[in-house]
């Protein structure tokens, strides 16, 4: 028996395995019931059997709750109609913890009450598979520029002065003197690009701003390369090349993702360089 991953089920099929995770949902037919346990790789279908567990194990069915913290144990089968399509034949059911009720229920919520329930919320398939695309999409950026010579310089997070408009900088007490949250690495990456040539920043921003839309947050994170000896023509192919890769570097890992947000792909997949161009003319 060995420890595993829901994601690396299919290396175990005929093996026993204890998969540690959390209770997703359950159904009970009969003498079976049915446990879906995710473990933030992925989720598997439990199978469990009166009569091939002990009766306390069978009898679990009553007690569990939507997120109860449990260890599963049992064999690995191969099952195209199971979610992942793979199954555990359970043979025991390790309890850490049985959770209160979980306030997210199976009904529209508003906005408010999703965001005060945020460190549940992310449970959700929807809300992981955004953190994961995001992953992703974090992962690319870093391995497009560390890929092309570029180095990475992390600039400050507290600084002396503005780098765009001073009426949204955010102002805090720095030792008896004012310091402000970062809008931009732009000034320190400015001058580190003369000594490596290129550079980029990535890290968290901050706008003094009340976020009245989707798009006009007062916290995000922000990547900025800059290069040095760079033309118009060079900054527009560095661009096609970063964001060309970026999408289809997503479109191959976060397919599952993808499919959850119910994305249509087929304008991602045509994002391919040369990008047309239109001149200020």
């Amino acid at each position: 028996m060995s420890k595993a991953t829901i994601k690396d089920l299919k290396d175990h099929v005929g093996e026993e395995v204890t998969l540690d995770g959390w209770v997703y949902n359950k159904r009970a037919i009969g003498k079976v019931w049915f446990l879906i346990l995710r473990d933030g790789s992925g989720m598997a279908q439990c199978v469990v059997v009166k009569g091939e567990v002990d009766d306390d194990i069978f009898d679990l069915e009553q007690t569990l709750t939507q997120e109860s913290s449990v260890s599963v144990t049992g064999l690995v089968k191969e099952e195209p109609r199971s979610v992942g399509g793979y199954e555990i034949g359970v043979t025991n059911v390790n309890v850490h913890q049985v959770a209160d009720e979980y306030p997210i229920r199976p009904k529209e919520h508003g906005t408010s009450f999703l965001m005060d329930n945020r460190h549940l919320w992310i449970r959700s398939k929807r809300q992981n598979a955004i953190l994961k695309v995001r992953h992703q999409v974090i992962k690319a950026c870093r391995d497009f520029f560390d890929n092309n010579g570029f180095t990475l310089v992390d600039t400050p997070i507290f600084t002396a002065n503005a780098c765009e408009g001073t009426s949204s900088l955010f102002a805090v007490d720095y030792f008896e003197r004012s310091a402000y949250l970062t809008q931009s690495g732009q000034l320190y990456s400015e001058a580190t690009a003369a000594s490596f040539g290129k550079v980029y920043c990535f890290g968290p921003t901050f706008r003094a701003e009340k976020s009245k839309t989707r798009r006009h947050l007062t916290e995000f994170w922000m990547v900025e390369p800059e290069m040095a000896y760079y033309n118009l023509d060079d900054n527009m192919e560095l661009a096609e090349q970063f964001v060309e890769y970026i999408v289809q570097w997503c479109l191959e890992n976060c397919k599952t993702e993808l499919e959850i947000l119910e994305r249509d792909t087929s304008n991602l997949e045509q994002v391919k360089v040369p990008f047309p161009r239109i001149t200020y003319d």
